[in-house]
């Protein structure tokens, strides 16, 4: 039997688009030598999305999730936006020199962008993004430099403390306990921004306890770049 030409029409364009449509495996990997990137937040979405904006106060998403590790307020908004989250591809922190593959699936016209996400632990309110990067078509393998922001909600005393929005102090989650100074009378001059920036890192000391710090100079001050993002296009 003859198919009409319509159907025949129609199925060599479907043909044609499942053999331009490309797969996307990211690789994320943690270039620190002493701190971890709390659960991260992984996300391909349209190109009106954003998760923030450099130079711009943060939005109160952006302050749970860089104080506190907290992304459900990302979570419910790129829902909302039909984007496609995928939550906590590590299982739990990422650590120094760690990596994780995470499967983006194929490609999707309506979400051409992808942003990765995370709080740097231990911080007061640093965070680790990819944000808004436009999700290449050509087949080929693709290494993109990851920096880490400071949301601007906290001020960089460098002491202990609960991790909750609007409470002062960095959170120390179970895998950091023994790392992490006590008794720290924080770093002077330290104050609230008040807007996202590029994190200029930490100061650290060398006092186990007391000092200015609870953080150890000698193995959790880090700077720019911290992380490695590796696509893959197939």
């Amino acid at each position: 039997m003859k198919l009409p030409r319509s159907l025949m029409l129609a199925g060599a364009l479907l043909g044609s688009l499942s053999a331009n449509a490309a797969h996307y495996t990211a690789e994320i990997q943690n270039l620190t030598a002493g701190i971890y990137f709390a659960p991260l937040l992984v996300a391909t979405h349209s190109t009106d999305t954003w998760l923030f904006k450099a130079g711009m106060p943060a939005s109160t998403s952006l302050q749970k999730l860089a104080e506190g590790a907290d992304n459900s307020g990302f979570i419910s908004e790129l829902m909302a936006a039909g984007a496609t989250p995928i939550q906590n591809p590590a299982s739990g922190l990422l650590g120094p020199g760690a990596k994780v593959s995470v499967d983006l699936g194929m490609s999707n016209s309506l979400q051409p962008q992808l942003s990765i996400i995370g709080m740097i632990v231990p911080s007061n309110d640093g965070f680790i993004a990819l944000h808004k990067l436009s999700l290449p078509t050509v087949p080929g393998t693709y290494t993109y430099m990851v920096n880490a922001y400071d949301a601007g909600t906290e001020a960089n005393d460098e002491i202990r403390g609960a991790g909750a929005p609007g409470v002062p102090g960095l959170p120390v989650p179970p895998p950091l306990e023994d790392k992490v100074g006590t008794g720290g009378s924080g770093i002077v001059g330290a104050t609230i921004e008040g807007f996202v920036h590029i994190h200029r890192g930490v100061i650290g000391d060398t006092a186990p306890m007391g000092g200015s710090s609870d953080l150890n100079a000698a193995t959790q001050r880090w700077l720019n770049p911290v992380g490695r993002v590796t696509l893959t296009v197939e």
